[in-house]
């Protein structure tokens, strides 16, 4: 057999099954099409069909065409979990626009740098007071031409802090946008092929970079998951309800939730943000049936103080991923729910798919599961990323499929760093046994993975080195029980320079880099590890750290 992991596959489907491949927007079609007035979405209690979703995203199309926001433009979102989101995310792509995915929980310095990477001169934020602030300050910068405000009372009155607009011919509110919009005689004809989203990762200099994804690279990857689990929902044959509370502009979220639920007709609960209660209400009042998480939340839901008295039992289908799960909650909530908690792995570039645990199959604690169908992935030497290492044997884990970008948004040299081929270096380190099960063992490069959240040290290195008292500076992960890691910063300071605490670290870096990048802990020092050529060295800085590897005992977890 030429992937020995296939034997454990669900029964009926193969390694080599059809992985079909198309555009968004004809996903959507597909469904408004299908499903029509089935429920797509239930946001603050109201729901939206299929027909309904398609014919406000055609809304949203009009206006980004005749505004001339079409084919060879970008369109930045700036965007929490509200209909907002999936309306101008397919909007923009029927106008044959691409996206540009903005995480509201960036800093301005990674944020203003994808703007200006990605040539996006039109931003679509919203009127709360969570972004449109900091949306401003891109107008103020000069960085933007135009800024579409969605208004979020449209949705319903919940009370949510919000931002009044500046008199600005710069700033349109999103009804005077779309208003008297004219569908096209023909929407533009867009291929497979053609990029769909600018999704913004880590780069070797510090600063993101854009994993050009496809229409194509995105409805593949809709399909593997399809593929493998066709069986289950044959078994179920039940419209399922999706609570989501990942962040719809997170690579997890938009292909494990959004798109995979569009394609198949169930009903996507969304919520703003992750509060325990209202999660537990969705399961318990309205019998939520499917709960993709990352590790915070199920260590929120395992930490209820009547956890034993809470009903989970609607509860079908769960899922951990981004960072490692404690194994001692994986435990909690397979008791509770029934059912294990197994992570995959999965990355930006792959548009989120990579591997998987089949239902049935040995249980292998520590592992990443099995490649998808589709997939190929094996492990290289370190020092030479052509030569394949046998089972068991430590190397670079590397990927090929439909679903692989196929490189980085104007960065052709870091494009060819970056494949051997056809086949793309992971930058993960890992080993596959005997029966196709692959694991994780430490990351090639840098990267903390904080509660879901890619991390990347050298930005916030980059932001500390602002602080006046500051000489030097290296940022390593270090192990957290809740985000299991966290950013710890040390220090060398300038001469006469005092101390600080480390919550006077985050009060002054609070805005220059997002929330989750903000250090946990600082440690001064009279000297800072050097290479031989005298640069600064985080790999021996952590080699000198008591333990600075993630806790044993933890399910291991994707990233993206």
């Amino acid at each position: 057999m030429t992937h020995p992991g296939e034997q454990f596959y669900p029964e009926g489907v193969r390694w080599d099954d059809p992985i079909p491949r198309g555009t968004l927007p004809d996903l959507l079609s597909a469904a408004a099409a299908e499903y029509g007035a089935r429920p797509a979405l239930e946001f603050r209690d109201s729901p939206i069909s299929f027909t309904e979703l398609e014919a406000l995203v055609e809304i949203a199309a009009s206006a980004f065409l005749r505004a001339g926001y079409g084919r060879d433009h970008s369109v930045a979102l700036f965007l929490g979990n509200s209909p907002d989101h999936p309306v101008n995310f397919f909007g923009a792509l029927k106008a044959c626009a691409r996206i540009v995915h903005l995480s509201p929980l960036d800093g301005e310095i990674a944020l203003s740098h994808k703007l200006t990477d990605s040539g996006a001169r039109v931003l679509v934020t919203s009127n709360l007071s969570a972004l449109l602030p900091t949306a401003l300050k891109f107008l103020d910068k000069g960085i933007l031409d135009r800024l579409i405000v969605c208004e979020d009372d449209h949705w319903g009155k919940v009370g949510t802090p919000q931002t009044a607009l500046p008199d600005n011919p710069k700033i349109v509110t999103y009804a005077k946008f779309t208003e008297g919009a004219v569908k096209p005689a023909a929407w533009p004809a867009q291929t497979a092929d053609d990029v769909a989203l600018l999704q913004y990762t880590g780069g070797t200099t510090g600063l993101p970079k854009g994993a050009m994804l496809s229409h194509g690279n995105l409805t593949s990857a809709v399909s593997v998951y399809d593929v493998w689990g066709k069986p289950s929902r044959l078994e179920r044959n039940a419209i399922e309800r999706v609570i989501c509370v990942l962040p719809l502009f997170h690579i997890y979220a938009l292909t494990v939730v959004l798109l995979s639920s569009i394609r198949r007709g169930n009903l996507i609960s969304l919520h703003q943000r992750f509060d325990v209660e209202a999660v537990m209400r969705d399961i318990e009042v309205k019998r939520a049936t499917a709960f993709p998480g990352v590790p915070t939340m199920w260590i929120a839901i395992a930490s209820l103080p009547d956890l034993d008295k809470r009903d989970l039992s609607s509860l079908v289908s769960v899922g951990s991923g981004g960072a490692p799960l404690p194994v001692e909650v994986a435990r909690i909530l397979e008791r509770r729910v029934g059912m294990k908690l197994k992570s995959g792995w999965g990355m930006t570039e792959t548009c989120s798919p990579g591997t998987a645990h089949p239902k049935e199959g040995p249980d292998k604690p520590g592992s990443i599961g099995l490649m998808l169908p589709g997939i190929e992935m094996d492990v290289v030497a370190l020092e030479d990323s052509t030569k394949l290492m046998p089972v068991g044997e430590v190397g670079e884990i590397r990927i090929r499929g439909p679903n692989v970008t196929k490189g980085y948004w104007n960065r052709p040299q870091e494009t060819a760093e970056a494949f051997v081929g056809d086949r793309f270096l992971t930058g993960d380190i890992g080993y596959m046994d005997a029966d196709g099960y692959f694991y994780l063992v430490d990351r090639k490069k840098d990267m903390i993975i904080s509660g879901g959240f890619n991390v990347y040290p050298q930005m916030i290195e980059q932001a500390i080195y602002t602080h006046p008292s500051v000489q030097e500076v290296i940022v390593i992960g270090i192990p957290d029980d809740y985000r299991g890691e966290a950013a710890k910063a040390f220090i060398k300071l300038r001469a006469d320079a005092k101390p600080f605490t480390a919550e006077e670290l985050r009060t002054f870096l609070t805005g220059k880099i997002g929330k989750h990048e903000l250090p946990a802990a600082v440690d001064f020092v009279d000297e800072l590890p050097r290479t031989p050529v005298g640069k600064l060295s985080r790999h021996e800085l952590r080699m000198q750290q008591p333990s600075q590897a993630a806790p044993k005992q933890a399910v291991s977890g994707g990233r993206s």
